[in-house]
Formats: C-alpha cells, structure tokens, sequence
C-alpha cells in the first residue's frame, strides 16, 4: 500500500490562501493519479480535485473551480493543492488519495492523518 502524506493546513479568513502537500513515495505519481478529498465535520468525504499521472486530466469539484489549483512536482514526488479565497464552506480536514485515474475510483481505502484547513473571522 501507499502511504501519502499531508501537509500545510492551518487557520486563515475568509479570502485568504493556504497551498497543501501531499508527499508521496518516491515513484508513485508516475504510475498514480492523486487526488485530494476533505471532509466537514458532520459530513461525508467529496472529492475536491486531482491530477493523472501524464497531467493531461486535471479535475475541480464545482465548488473550487476557479479557486483552487493542483499542480505537481515528480522530481519532490508532491502534489500541491493551491487554494485561494478561502471561504468558511472550504473548512475541513483534507485528504489525499492515489487513484486509478483523474477523475476515477481510489486504489485503495487507506486514509492517512489529513491536515486541518478552518477559515473563519
């Protein structure tokens, strides 16, 4: 199994920016591709976006488009989720997932420790 790794959040207000990490084995983004999950108190986990392994399918939920950007770095083997105008709504615990594709199915159920994000005045 793979083990991934979150990082970077933290608490800011509304409008402001945090950019998140995944670390990765080394290796693995050349044959995954990650995608980033959260998960609200009280509520079920949602995909929020992820990147293929080749780049070339890149997905946003509804919800961030247009404010928060994934992007990678094979050499680091990181995927970072940038988010911008951060909103209370954004609030939850982030997760990070290898799957089979972008969008597509996890390739495993395991979930690491996440990484916190509260927006709030």
């Amino acid at each position: 199994q793979v083990k991934l790794v979150e990082s970077g959040g933290g608490a800011v207000q509304p409008g402001g920016s945090l950019r998140l990490s995944c670390t990765a084995p080394e290796g693995t983004l050349q044959h995954h591709a990650i995608g980033w999950f959260r998960q609200a108190p009280g509520k079920e986990r949602e995909g929020v976006s992820c990147i293929d392994r080749t780049e070339r399918s890149i997905y946003y939920a509804d919800y961030v488009q247009g404010r928060f950007t994934i992007s990678r770095d094979i050499l680091k083997s990181i995927v970072y989720l940038e988010m911008t105008n951060l909103q209370p709504e954004d609030t939850a615990v982030y997760y990070c997932g290898t799957q089979y594709d972008c969008p597509g199915p996890l390739t495993q159920e395991r979930w690491g420790q996440g990484t916190q994000v509260t927006v709030s005045s």
